[in-house]
């Protein structure tokens, strides 16, 4: 069983001011777990929905889960992948989801019904990872075929395969135009993709271990990949450039973020337990966030860009004034590690992925709820 927590609410918004609410009869630092959705095991991935009301986790399990985030409560179980369901991705509109599982097949769900109205095969393994084009009418996947394969979602066709990595393609990530496809792969390589046509457009080297993750620039001018080799790479989309290597982490770079604006790049190092912020102009380390005593999987910032979220193999969340670099909640009640987190689109509650099922908490909204909640002072 998996258990996947909304945070913040109420408590959260009053401690961060993200919005003005009454002061909550708690102590200054303090945040709840305002729901817990008790579900698959070992979730790999989070998405909500671009209103935000909808929350979809794929785990090892071959169902994908939904959820009200505002009741808290599990909706749909989608049905119909024969192997694990471990990425997801919803559609611009909202309306689809799309996940990717190791049946070999990416499917689409009708995010009202629960319906699946499409799947699509080919593959000749698992896929790693899905992704919607910006203009909601392709879906990408990423292939551990060593593969990435565009699927038309109005004819439900498969339009072009992507050939010319050599290992599998572990990320894969639009930029936000929706004419170009980055990849990373275990092969070393990030590679740029005319989504239109499937042309490889360019090849980054330079890492020497596997590529992890890899993330777009809000203005689509840059690229940040984090790879196994501990480092963090810069490219510059339009001439292929590697115009910052990122250096500081001791261990595997796990996963990249850029915070709203694009001056800020956050990423999580596994092993040696840290998560770091880098200026991207000029590549330099900006601060080292410490507190975590396990590895850490997933950093999220908050739509404002004031906030960053991680997730730890310590079984804690924390969240951290991204200006000062100091953690200002940490919040507790996953029994085993929280692979992933991810901030709703306007930034009022905040998901987390872990292990093991717990007990559900309930609201607790300024002091509220009269029954015990799990929380756990900020500062580390």
């Amino acid at each position: 069983m998996k258990t996947h927590f909304l945070w913040g609410g109420v408590v959260a918004l009053a401690v961060h001011g993200i919005m003005p609410l009454p002061a909550p009869r708690l102590p200054a630092g303090e945040l709840e777990a305002r729901d817990t959705l008790v579900g698959d095991a070992n979730l790999r991935s989070l998405a909500f929905s671009p209103d935000g009301k909808t929350l979809a986790s794929g785990s090892r399990y071959p169902t994908i889960m939904l959820w009200d985030v505002a009741k808290g409560t599990h909706t749909t179980t989608l049905k119909g992948h024969t192997r694990s369901a471990r990425w997801v991705a919803f559609s611009p509109d909202g309306k689809t989801l799309a996940s990717g599982g190791e049946d070999e097949t990416v499917r689409l769900w009708d995010v009202k019904t629960g319906k699946n109205t499409a799947t699509f095969t080919g593959h000749r393994k698992g896929v790693y990872s899905v992704a919607f084009n910006p203009d909601g009418k392709t879906v990408a996947s990423g292939n551990h075929d060593e593969t990435i394969t565009l699927w038309d979602l109005a004819s439900g066709k498969n339009t072009a395969i992507f050939k010319g990595h050599t290992d599998p393609v572990l990320s894969v990530a639009y930029s936000p135009d929706g004419k170009t496809l980055a990849s990373g792969s275990f092969d070393k390589t990030v590679r740029l993709w005319d989504a239109k046509t499937g042309k490889n457009t360019a090849i980054f080297k330079g890492h020497t271990d596997p590529v992890l993750s890899v993330a777009y620039s809000p203005d689509g001018k840059t690229l940040a990949s984090g790879s196994h080799d501990k480092t963090i790479k810069l490219w510059d989309v339009a001439t292929g450039k590697n115009t910052g290597m990122l250096r500081g982490h001791t261990h595997i770079v796990f996963s990249v973020a850029f915070s709203p604006d694009g001056k800020t790049l956050a990423s999580a190092g596994e092993e040696d337990k840290t998560v770091r912020l880098w200026d991207v102009a000029s590549g330099k380390n900006t601060a080292t966030l410490r507190g975590h005593t396990g590895w850490v999987l997933s950093v999220a910032f908050s739509p404002d860009g004031k906030t960053l979220a991680s997730g730890s193999f310590d079984k804690t969340i924390k969240l951290w004034d991204v200006k000062t670099g100091k953690n200002t909640a940490t919040f507790r009640g996953h029994r085993n590690g929280v692979y992933s987190v991810a901030y709703s689109p306007d930034g009022k509650t905040l998901a987390s992925g872990g292990r093991i099922p717990v007990t559900a908490t309930p609201l607790c909204a300024g002091g509220i709820s009269q029954t015990p909640c799990i929380h756990d002072r900020g500062g580390g």
